[in-house]
């Protein structure tokens, strides 16, 4: 799976490297020519929101019962891989559980604004989703869907890394009593992945 998506990645990268090169490269030079490979962009200012989750992790996941609601299931798991683009640029990663469900993220800050715009795709959900996000007083990341309309709407938060881990949760909102409350539905621990 990895090697899929490195070979896609590179791929793309030498379409949109320059025509005019007089000696044969590699995919790999070809990513270090376009700064596919360099972080140091990526761990500084409003982007190391997301450049701190830069690297390979493995992950569990739980979701909350279907049948009573209160208990938490394991699932299957999954690697979550984030790359930083063009130094700089972007945060890249690669959502690949172990049911197959690939999918990934593009997320570009957006100065001006002072959130995150995310462009996201994936094989059980195709076509594009533009989610937003921010991160808050806490040092949460919190993404809500812009498009397409979700019902009901669902939120999901990064929590702050340590070196080795970091937490995630999805939340939908549902109306009880005649007001609106967000419930946790889904959770994720990332682990960092050891070689």
């Amino acid at each position: 799976m990895k090697t899929l998506f490195s070979t896609l990645l590179a791929t793309g990268l030498m379409a949109c490297a320059p025509q005019n090169q007089t000696e044969p490269t590699t995919a790999k030079s070809q990513l270090a020519n376009v700064a596919m490979v360099k972080t140091e962009g990526c761990l500084t200012g409003p982007i190391e929101q997301f450049g701190r989750y830069i690297g390979n992790w493995d992950i569990q996941t739980w979701t909350l019962s279907k049948t009573d609601g209160t208990t938490w299931e394991e699932t299957a798991g999954a690697k979550w891989n984030f790359m930083c683009v063009g130094n700089g640029v972007a945060i890249q990663d690669f959502w690949m559980p172990d049911n197959g469900n690939v999918g990934t993220n593009l997320r570009m800050y957006d100065p001006k604004e002072k959130h995150w715009d995310i462009a996201w795709t994936a094989t059980a959900a195709p076509g594009f989703s533009h989610i937003r996000a921010k991160e808050d007083e806490n040092g949460h990341i919190v993404m809500h869907f812009v498009a397409p309309e979700q019902t009901p709407d669902r939120r999901i938060t990064f929590m702050p890394p340590t070196e080795n881990e970091w937490d995630w949760k999805l939340e939908m909102e549902f109306a009880s009593g005649g007001e609106k409350q967000w419930n946790e539905v889904f959770r994720i621990k990332a682990t960092r992945h050891q070689n």
